[in-house]
């Protein structure tokens, strides 16, 4: 049986905190790909780029739920239950 996101719930209607990885503008570093914090809004970078600022962001906080910033991807990770879910066109 698959493994569901138990955390749908807590996703929040937020503004992005930044228009790229917040931490990574404050020091003039680059990123690979963005994410979005569905609690509070951080946007920070992925684990694929060196600074990995929205897993911290999660460590920190413990906001369970972020979703892809990047033009055409519609899907979002749970870090709590260690799952991806997809969102719905309406739900955007």
């Amino acid at each position: 049986m698959a493994k569901q996101c138990t955390h749908l719930d807590q996703i929040q209607e937020v503004t992005p905190s930044a228009n790229g990885c917040e931490e990574c503008l404050k020091t003039g570093d680059t990123w690979v790909h963005l994410r979005l914090c569905l609690s509070c809004g951080h946007v920070g970078c992925c684990d694929s780029s060196k600074n990995k600022h929205a897993t911290r962001h999660f460590h920190t906080t413990q906001h369970p739920l972020i979703a892809s910033l990047e033009p055409g991807e519609n899907w979002g990770w749970c870090y709590v239950d260690e799952v991806a879910f997809e969102f719905a066109d309406n739900e955007e």
